[in-house]
Formats: structure tokens, C-alpha cells, sequence
């Protein structure tokens, strides 16, 4: 903590020459363990709680710096941000002489002026777990990897929630990011700590964009790491409440968004990553972005002008004529498949009334052939693949037990692993039971209610977990509610407005 006496001398900016940005604060003379590093414009409303959980984190000033790097903001971030460099010896705060309009450029300066052993970043609206950086840390230090990521809570006014599943769903340890399937996908700079050698000797940087600059950064920093550890431990809170209108990503529109995501198609491309690891960086950008998020904006359900969006469509897929495999063999999800085709086959109607359906029809009608599940859209006669299915069959309680089976129908059935419970308001209540599914797709669930009691009075969602961190609900055709009570606590089995198994925890 500083005192009075150095406060006057700690508010004279350091690098008076560089035309670019004013430093307040000390310059640290031992290197810390890690550095984090916040841009900010306009932060006001969260800012304090954004610092204070910096300032609070179990892992202690004497190991981490914090450098704070302000957009030239015209509200009152600027004092906020003085009145923190005055009084803590570890943060350092950069105004910027001009505007940037992007994160990216005050990122990458608190890159330059960093001067630790690993880096992570903190938004200026969102907040860390108290432990979060101490976790990450100690996890670095034991395995040696070089990026590790923890669980992300999205927080809006109704509740919390998990984002980013296949970062958090289970512990490893000094894994191949490429062993992930999904690993690029969720790639916002949140909940991971990076080794600071991998970005500086491979000479990382964010992309000076208003859009998808993190997604680029971090895709060349997984393509960097040699080994990287996940845990299911919390780490960040991403907030969702009331800064729709101030976050950068909502005042761009989907065209923007997508000349942004062209740009890094160019660039990982022009990267000449082996092909393996090319075919994963490009399916998120191929599929995710360009067609799943693409054709689902509510812009594209209403504008009359929909031959732009088929248009930048195929500025995007004239740059896979560079690959030499077909891309859309790589996609994930049959959906974005079956789209792709109608694309193609410039079926652009069947494929408008396609996504007009799957927004309409929250309940979809699945058929099974063959052993595997497939969506109906009856209108145009399309089957569209589903992995994974499940159909529940009966329910019964046994000396405090709760019973389901069910019926998997699908391709991941041997790697079906567990049932998830958890709360719809609140991502962190959560319990899971493993799961015997046999050969011919049959599942048997026992649930002692004794293992429940750590979870609050809410209603929970309840998933069948397959394939390390994939999940479905388990469809319920009939409405009969199973009840049960157990230490003064009902427990209530019911078919959800969503067609579902859900369960309501009540005193």
C-alpha cells in the first residue's frame, strides 16, 4: 500500500516521449508471477468491482501486477483509475493519448510493459474468483504447460451460467490443446493464464480490431502451446447484466463481424499451420461463424435484403479454395451440414424456411431409423442427423433413491459417461452421477437423495453427459410429476415447457 509521502511523486507520468500513452505508477523491480492486464473506456459502473478483484485475490500483491490501460475514456474511469494507482504499489496505469477503438491495441501495450511469467486478462466489467489466479498459477508451476483455463460464469439479471464447457468439464493435466475437439471455440480472454514466453517469443499480438481480435490471439497462442491444463474450477464471472449498449462485439453488425472473421481466415491460412491443426482453427470460423452464427441473427429472419448475406457468404467459402480438403466435412453438427448444402445448391428458400422452423419449433420431432435420431422438418421433407438422443422410459423411487431409465439413440453411446443436475439460475449448483448405458442404447440411473442435499430449493436442468463435456436433455413424451420427500425437502421429477426430465428442490 503506498503512503502520502509517495503519492505526489507516483502521480507524475513516466514516459513523457512516448507519444502514445502516459504511464502512472511504479515500475516494479522484481519480476511478479503474473500480470493482469484490463482495457478500458468508459468503465465507471463495474470498474471498482473489476479492480477490487484484482486487489483481493488470494495469490497476493508481492506476485502479480496489475496494468490497467485507459482508451481515453470520458467518464469517470480515469479518476477511479488514479485514485487505485495512488494508493496500491502493484498496479500500473497507462492513459492513452488517443483513441484506439479497439481492445486490442491496449492489450498488446500491456503485453509490452509486463513483466512476469505469465499473463492473463480481465475485462473492465467483469470480476475473478477470489482464488482464480492462484489456481491458475499453481497449476502452471506444478505441470510446467503453457496455458491453462478454468470455468467462466456468464451473469445476467436472471441468473449464472456455464460457458465454455469443454474448458472446464474435468481436470487435465498437460494435454494437447489439439486433443480437445472444441477447443476453439469460446475463445473471449477469460478464465485462462498464458506462459508470457509463448506470446513474446512467437511474437503474439492482438489484431487491432473491434471484433473477433481475441479470437485470432488466442487460436495462435493454442497453436503455440505445447501442453495445456483445464480445470473445473471457477474462475472468472463474464458480465451479461445491463452493458448490452457499451460492449464493443454489439456495436458492430453481422457484416462487420464477418469482414473481421475474414481477416483471421486469411491469416491462419497464410500461417501454413500442418493440416491438422489448420482444419480445427478454420472449422470454427467456417462453421461456427459463418453459418451457424451467421444465418441464426435475428437480422437475417426479418431483412428482405437476404442476397447480402449469400453474398458475404461466398466471399467466405472462396477462401477455401486454398484448402485441400473440403471443409464442410469437418463440421461438427449435421444442421450446419444440411445448410451448407442448400447453400451450395443455392436452395436459398428451403434453407430461410429451414432456420425460420428450427427458431419456431422449440420441440422438435425425432425420428429414429436405423438406430439413429433425425429432426424432421416436414415442410420441405428434410431428415437432419442428430448425435445424440435420449428418451426417457419409467422413473421409481427405493429407499431414498431416485431411478430413471432411458433409451440413447446415436453415435456417442459408448462414451456416454454421466447425468449432470444442475440449477437453472445458478451454474455453480451442480451434481453428477455416473451413468450405465449398454450396447442396445439402454440407461439406468440410481440417484441416492442423500447426495443432493448440498444443492439450494431451485429448479435444475438434468443432462446425460457424453463425450467428455457434450450434453442433452433426456426428452420426458408423457407430463406425470414423481415425488418424493427426504429431510424435510421435496423432491419433484416433472416434465419441463421444453419437453424435458427436470427436477424442482423445494423445503
Amino acid at each position: 500500500m503506498k503512503t502520502m509521502k509517495n503519492i505526489v511523486e507516483l502521480l507524475k507520468p513516466r514516459n513523457q516521449n512516448n507519444w502514445e500513452y502516459t504511464i502512472m505508477g511504479e515500475q516494479r523491480r522484481n519480476a511478479p508471477l503474473v500480470t493482469v492486464i484490463t482495457p478500458v473506456f468508459n468503465a465507471e459502473k463495474y470498474l471498482r468491482k473489476t479492480i477490487d478483484s484484482v486487489v483481493q485475490q488470494s495469490l497476493g500483491p508481492d506476485k502479480m501486477e496489475y496494468i490497467l490501460i485507459d482508451d481515453c475514456s470520458t467518464d469517470s474511469s480515469r479518476e477511479i483509475l488514479l485514485d487505485y494507482a495512488s494508493r496500491f504499489d502493484n498496479i500500473t496505469v497507462v492513459f492513452l493519448k488517443k483513441n484506439t477503438g479497439t481492445p486490442g491495441r491496449p492489450r498488446n501495450i500491456g503485453m509490452q510493459l509486463s513483466n512476469s511469467k505469465y499473463i492473463t486478462f480481465l475485462d473492465a466489467d467483469d470480476w475473478l474468483e477470489p482464488t482464480g489466479l492462484e489456481l491458475l498459477t499453481s497449476i502452471l508451476e506444478e505441470t510446467g504447460d503453457d496455458y491453462a483455463v478454468g470455468k467462466t460464469l456468464q451473469v445476467k439479471t436472471n441468473g449464472t451460467s456455464v460457458i465454455g464447457e469443454h474448458e472446464s468439464c474435468k481436470e487435465r493435466r498437460s494435454v494437447s490443446p489439439f486433443s480437445i475437439p472444441h477447443i476453439f471455440y469460446h475463445l473471449g480472454p477469460r478464465a485462462r493464464m498464458v506462459r508470457t514466453e509463448v506470446v513474446k517469443k512467437n511474437q503474439i499480438t492482438f489484431p487491432e480490431m473491434k471484433y473477433a481480435e481475441d479470437k485470432q490471439f488466442f487460436m495462435e497462442v493454442l497453436a503455440h502451446c505445447t501442453s495445456i491444463s483445464t480445470t473445473t474450477k471457477p474462475i472468472y464471472f463474464l458480465n451479461r447484466i445491463d452493458n448490452q449498449e457499451t460492449r464493443l462485439s454489439n456495436q458492430t453488425n453481422i457484416m462487420q463481424k464477418t469482414n473481421c472473421n475474414l481477416k483471421v481466415i486469411h491469416h491462419i491460412l497464410n500461417k501454413n499451420w500442418e493440416t491438422e491443426k489448420q482444419k480445427m482453427m478454420l472449422n470454427r470460423l467456417y462453421e461456427i461463424d459463418s453459418i451457424a452464427r451467421f444465418f441464426t441473427t435475428p437480422h437475417f429472419q426479418k431483412t428482405k435484403l437476404k442476397q447480402v448475406y449469400y453474398y458475404k457468404l461466398k466471399q467466405v467459402v472462396k477462401t477455401a479454395k486454398r484448402l485441400d480438403y473440403e471443409f464442410s466435412e469437418e463440421f461438427l453438427q449435421p444442421m450446419n451440414k444440411v445448410v451448407y448444402q442448400l447453400f451450395r445448391e443455392k436452395k436459398y428458400r428451403k434453407l430461410e424456411k429451414l432456420y425460420a422452423w428450427n427458431k419456431r419449433e422449440k420441440i422438435k420431432e425425432v425420428v429414429i431409423k436405423e438406430r439413429l435420431p433425425y429432426m424432421i422438418f416436414k415442410d420441405e421433407n428434410i431428415h437432419i442427423r442428430v448425435p445424440m438422443h435420449a428418451i426417457y422410459k419409467d422413473d421409481y423411487f427405493a429407499q431414498n433413491r431416485y431411478g430413471l431409465t432411458f433409451t440413447v439413440y446415436g453415435d456417442y453411446m459408448n462414451s456416454t459417461t454421466d447425468v449432470l443436475i444442475r440449477d437453472t439460475k445458478n451454474g455453480l449448483n451442480e451434481a453428477s452421477f455416473p451413468v450405465v448405458v449398454d450396447s442396445s442404447g439402454n440407461g439406468n440411473l440410481e440417484i441416492d437423495f442423500a447426495l443432493l442435499s448440498h444443492l439450494p430449493p431451485s429448479t435444475y436442468s438434468i443432462f446425460l453427459r457424453y463425450d467428455d463435456y457434450q450434453k442433452i436433455n433426456i426428452r420426458k413424451p408423457t407430463a406425470e410429476k414423481v415425488r418424493h420427500s427426504f429431510q424435510n425437502r421435496e423432491f419433484t421429477f416433472f416434465k419441463t415447457v421444453y419437453g424435458n426430465v427436470g427436477l424442482k428442490i423445494e423445503k
